[in-house]
Order: C-alpha cells, then sequence, then structure tokens
C-alpha cells in the first residue's frame, strides 16, 4: 500500500464507513422535557456534578441529601446561586435519602456518595420509581449486584452507571475505530487504574477515618479490610465497551493476584512517624493487583489496581487485534498496512483528529470547562438525556453488575491463590442477543 493509498484508506474510513457504523439509534420519548433531580451526596465528587447540572437548562434540582450540614448548605447554595429555586434538603440520618426518592417532584436521582451505600441507594431510588445514575462502581458485593439487576428487572427502572471514562476522547475514538474494523478482530486489551492515591487516603497528614478530611474519612478502610481490584470500572468500562461485552460478548472467568502491601505503611510512617496510629495498622490491600479475564469471545483483558505507590497517573490502555494495536501510554498506534512504517509506532494524534468521535464532534464546545477533561460533561449528558427520552441509558445495569463484580470475584481468587473465579451471568442469556448501546449515536 503506497502512502496515499494509506492516507485515502484513514480518510474514506473516516469519513464513510463512520457514518454507517455510528448511526444514531432510533430515539423514543420527548427530548425537550425539564427532568427534576435529586442528588444524594454532595462532597467533592458530587459537587462537581451539582455544577454541571446547574449548567444545564433543562434540568431542575428539586432536593438534595447529604450527613455532612456543611455540604449540604454548600450545595443548597450553588442551586440558588445559580438563579434556581431553592432544592429541598435532608440531613438529619445516613438514611435521610429514603425521603428524597419518594417526592413527587424527583424524576431520576444523581448518587455521589461513598462506594458502600451505591447499590442500596439506586435499590432505593429503583423502588420508588426514580432512575437511578450511580457513581462508580455500582456495587462491592456480588450480592449487590444481583440486587441491581434484580430490582431493575422487577421495576422496569433503567439504572446507569455514571463511568466517565468510557467518554474520554481519545478512548471514543479507539472505540470508533473498533466498531469500524481498523484493529480487525480484538484479541487482547489492557487496562486499570493505576494513580498514587496515597495523598487522599491519609488526609491531613497520615490521618484516616472518622477524623479525617475528604475520602480519607471512608476510603482508606477498604485498604485495611480487602484485597483485590477495588476500584475496576474507570479502566475495564471503556475496554468492555470495545469488546461488547454484555451485547454478543461476556466476561466468562478471572484470576488475580495480588503484591505485598508496604506503600500504606511506609507513607503513613513518613507522614505522621512511627507512633503515630496510622503507622500501627495493617492493611489489606496489596500494593499492585493484577487480574486477567477471560471472555466468551476468546478475548483476554489484563486489568490493574495500583494505588498505593509513588507513581505518575494512568490507566495504562491497550487494544490489540489482528491488524493493529492503540497504546494510550505514549500514544502510539500501529495499523498492520496503514502506518507509515513495518512495525514501528506511529503517533496517535493524527488518528485521533481523523477518527473523534461524533459526540465530541457535536459537543466538544459544551464540554469545555467540565472536569476530567470534559469527559464528565458527556456522562452527565447521557444520564439527562436518557431519562428526558425516555430511554435505556447507554451504559445500564448489566454493565454496571459486569464491571463492578470484579472486586469481589478479585478479592476471591487473592484469597484462594490466584483460582479462578466464574463470572456470573447477569444477563440470563442475553448477552447473545442484546445489541450494543454505547456510543453509537451522536445524541449521548
Amino acid at each position: 500500500m503506497t502512502s496515499m493509498d494509506r492516507r485515502n484508506f484513514v480518510h474514506t474510513t473516516g469519513a464513510a464507513v463512520g457514518a454507517a457504523a455510528l448511526a444514531p439509534a432510533i430515539l423514543s420519548g420527548r427530548g425537550d422535557q425539564r427532568v427534576r433531580l435529586g442528588i444524594v451526596g454532595v462532597g467533592g465528587r458530587g459537587t462537581s456534578l451539582l455544577e454541571l447540572i446547574l449548567r444545564r437548562a433543562d434540568t431542575d434540582v428539586t432536593a438534595i441529601s447529604d450527613i455532612d450540614p456543611a455540604a449540604l448548605a454548600r450545595a443548597v447554595d450553588l442551586v440558588e446561586q445559580a438563579g434556581r429555586r431553592r432544592p429541598a434538603g435532608y440531613h438529619e440520618s445516613e438514611h435521610d435519602y429514603e425521603q428524597l426518592v419518594l417526592r413527587d417532584d424527583v424524576d431520576a436521582v444523581i448518587i455521589a456518595t461513598p462506594w458502600r451505600w451505591h447499590a442500596p441507594m439506586a435499590v432505593a431510588a429503583m423502588r420508588a420509581g426514580k432512575r437511578p445514575g450511580v457513581e462508580v462502581p455500582a456495587a462491592v458485593t456480588l450480592a449487590e449486584c444481583w440486587d441491581l439487576v434484580n430490582t431493575s428487572e422487577a421495576t422496569g427502572v433503567p439504572c446507569m452507571l455514571l463511568e466517565n471514562v468510557c467518554y474520554r476522547r481519545d478512548v471514543a475514538a479507539v472505540f470508533r475505530m473498533v466498531r469500524e474494523g481498523l484493529f480487525g478482530e480484538l484479541v487482547h486489551c489492557r487496562c486499570g487504574y493505576q494513580h498514587d492515591l496515597r495523598e487522599i487516603k491519609f488526609h491531613p497528614g497520615a490521618e484516616f477515618g472518622p477524623g479525617a478530611e475528604g475520602e480519607a474519612r471512608w476510603r482508606t478502610l477498604h485498604s485495611v479490610k480487602r484485597n483485590g481490584d477495588l476500584y475496576p470500572t474507570h479502566g475495564i468500562g471503556p475496554m468492555a465497551t470495545c469488546l461488547g461485552v454484555n451485547a454478543g460478548n461476556r466476561f466468562t472467568v478471572l484470576t488475580s493476584m495480588a503484591t505485598k502491601s508496604r506503600g500504606l505503611h511506609q507513607y503513613a510512617v513518613a507522614r505522621g512517624g512511627p507512633a503515630h496510629p496510622s503507622a500501627r495498622v495493617t492493611f489489606a490491600l496489596g500494593d499492585v493487583v493484577t487480574t486477567l479475564i477471560q471472555c466468551a469471545g476468546g478475548e483476554t483483558v489484563v486489568v490493574t489496581h495500583d494505588t498505593n505507590l509513588p507513581r505518575p497517573y494512568s490507566l495504562g490502555f491497550r487494544v490489540q487485534g489482528t491488524r493493529g494495536i492503540w497504546m494510550d501510554d505514549g500514544d502510539v498506534i500501529y495499523l498492520e498496512g496503514v502506518s507509515e512504517r513495518a512495525h514501528q509506532w506511529e503517533p496517535w494524534a493524527p488518528y485521533q483528529e481523523r477518527f473523534d468521535h461524533p459526540l465530541w464532534t457535536r459537543w466538544a464546545e459544551r464540554a469545555t470547562g467540565a472536569g476530567h477533561g470534559g469527559m464528565d460533561f458527556f456522562v452527565v449528558h447521557a444520564f439527562v438525556e436518557s431519562v428526558k427520552r425516555r430511554v435505556p441509558p447507554p451504559i445500564d445495569v448489566y454493565d454496571a453488575a459486569a464491571w463492578s463484580a470484579i472486586s469481589e470475584l478479585s478479592e476471591r481468587s487473592v484469597a484462594e491463590g490466584g483460582e479462578p473465579q466464574a463470572f456470573p451471568d447477569f444477563t440470563r442469556g442475553r448477552w447473545v442477543t442484546r445489541a450494543p448501546a454505547f456510543g453509537l449515536s451522536d445524541a449521548f
């Protein structure tokens, strides 16, 4: 293939094939309706989501719940400062959200609380007939995963996992290229959550638990008690969409191993001294947890959880098929017969421009200034639009369950010396014929 042929191939693929592979889905319901939202949890994450909601002209925040009165007051003030009507506030107990979801002026609920509350709150919302948009992970245990699926099926109320990384601009472009066949048949993927969280797990100083600040009040306790991949969805979500998981493919089995635990202890000693209470805690979480997943289609996925050691941030994405490979570490790509030189990496940037996902080409301006490089706009937009149009969300309850299930399955495997663990089939066999939903429309 000549250089001119290669350029023509990339150009025509991006322009012509993309139109067919990413045709907008047929929508029902009205897209001009307003959505009345309740928000449960307005700490750092919940507040950032609230700010995005207040930028929209099609939403009303009618009720907010948070057990921290100061956080609740700050959130209510934000709504009023945006020129909106003052929302009702709930802060008396950890179960005040149960009153919020019963309100007649709430259509849907955004849940941005500590992890252990995600599934119970989403279940309560669905039972009340309100669509939940739940932060990640959607559940901590397999039982909670099944609670989400069973409740959604029993009530007929959809549940969306608010996994923003699926909308990352490069990830969305790679998803488009996968759909258009540029990587050939997918064979292997890699991903993970590789993020030094020591300053978040100990804050301020070496403190964690009830006397600490921010996520250190609750997140670090998971590292004390659990050993597995505690936070899988940022990595596995984008790879699952590329692999068609729950829509023609599924995860079948995983095996996980964990390293020794050293990073959190050493950090606590360095920040608080050897006599500090945190320095005397035994942390269960291995510093690096590696999980290998087998798919029904014959593909494998390596997922890495690495949050306790010094390192730059990376989700470590790799998408590899019979015709080429992309990796976000280094922002490189190689497509056999398309890349200029055999066996040599090309820079990713030109492909990003050519294969930019229609969601980004349509909504990039509105995403400017949104959190996480614009990703947060898209996940909020998808949730609100699916509620308005009364259609299933693009990341649904089966995705929420399958992606979140990695946590307990990996904990079991680590505890059993790497023994394989079978994935539940949350679709009950429907994955064989279910149509894909994510990323196939420029609407949401």
